[in-house]
């Protein structure tokens, strides 16, 4: 049986590491120590409920190689960590993730005395390094094109304009936008904000351009939200094609499909994502001369080297060069 079989067989991540039928097998047949020192890795260190999915699917995915092997926990070295991410047909980035995963979860078991040395911690990987991101670029002639096509005659449209018009203006993540509350969107002296919620506990105020500031308060005031507790969210979602907003939050997966319908009904590819209006407005912005460091702030990168990643100029150099070959 193969990794991804067993995988399969185990059924998806429900997060309840704790449950025998969540712990990988190397934990369960380790002892006591294991288990807690597993359970706090997971559960106690990781607070991101993402990456503690992508750690236990990791751990998991070596589990179920080591079991094949008849390889215990204790006797796992730094040839089996290599052998296992020389076995896994994934990319570099996929199998750098792995690594990760194992380097922390080995150095949680170093800590409570369930192994001696941290197997992972030598392995190395291939070297990868990204040079320009993957997210598609929308151009700002068709995100122009998008925002004209939203019929903005009920509230699903007033809704949708004002989503889409602060992924444009604020170059903010969709999961941050999600989590908006109608205290977020407030005025500050002679304008208003938006505070948003980022990952790893940040805290952000991002200032609203006038015309961006219209929109939200036109859907607010249409929709009756604009009195609404200031704990509700800023943008719900609706029952099913009523075009009746409900008290439930937009979730991230909501606004990317919402996105989606719209690319449609304008006529644009589908390949877009909210990602790709973090493109658009971190190329503009560095194309018209505004210091990296500026950018990088509206962005929310903790790097430089990140906000980089979403420059697309250079690509647009290499394009008009390789247009002037004269073959």
């Amino acid at each position: 049986m193969s990794v991804e079989d067993a995988l399969r067989l185990n059924g998806p991540n429900t997060e309840l590491a704790g449950q025998d039928a969540e712990l990988p097998t190397l934990i369960r047949n380790a002892g006591v120590a294991a288990r807690f020192a597993f359970e706090e890795f997971l559960h106690g260190k990781i607070r991101n409920r993402f990456t503690r999915k992508a750690y236990l699917h990791a751990v998991k995915r070596f589990s179920i190689w080591c079991a094949e092997r008849h390889l215990d926990l204790v006797r796992v070295a730094p040839a089996d960590v290599g052998r296992y991410l020389d076995s896994m047909m994934v990319s570099t980035p996929t199998r750098k993730l792995h690594l990760a995963a194992l380097r922390r979860f080995f150095d949680e078991l170093v800590m409570r005395h369930v192994v001696i040395l941290n197997p992972a911690l030598s392995v190395r990987t291939e070297r990868h390094q990204a040079v320009e991101g993957k997210t598609p670029e929308i151009s700002i002639q068709q995100a122009r094109r998008l925002l004209k096509a939203i019929d903005c005659s009920h509230d699903v449209g007033r809704r949708d304009r004002a989503v889409i018009g602060i992924l444009i203006y604020t170059a903010a993540r969709v999961g941050a936008v999600a989590k908006l509350r109608r205290s977020d969107f407030y005025r500050s002296g002679d304008q208003f904000c938006l505070r948003f919620h980022e990952k790893n506990g940040k805290v952000r105020e991002i200032p609203v351009r006038h015309d961006l500031s219209l929109t939200i308060v036109d859907y607010l005031e249409h929709s009756g939200i604009q009195y609404a507790s200031p704990t509700a969210p800023l943008f719900r979602s609706t029952v099913r094609k009523s075009r009746k907003l409900t008290q439930n939050a937009m979730t991230a997966d909501d606004m990317g499909r919402m996105m989606k319908r719209r690319l449609r009904d304008a006529g644009l590819s589908t390949r877009f994502s909210p990602h790709s209006f973090r493109v658009t407005t971190i190329t503009d912005l560095l194309e018209q001369g505004v210091p990296l460091a500026d950018v990088q702030y509206l962005a929310g990168h903790a790097d430089p080297r990140t906000t980089r990643l979403y420059d697309r100029r250079m690509q647009r150099v290499t394009r008009n060069i390789v247009e002037r070959i004269s073959v």
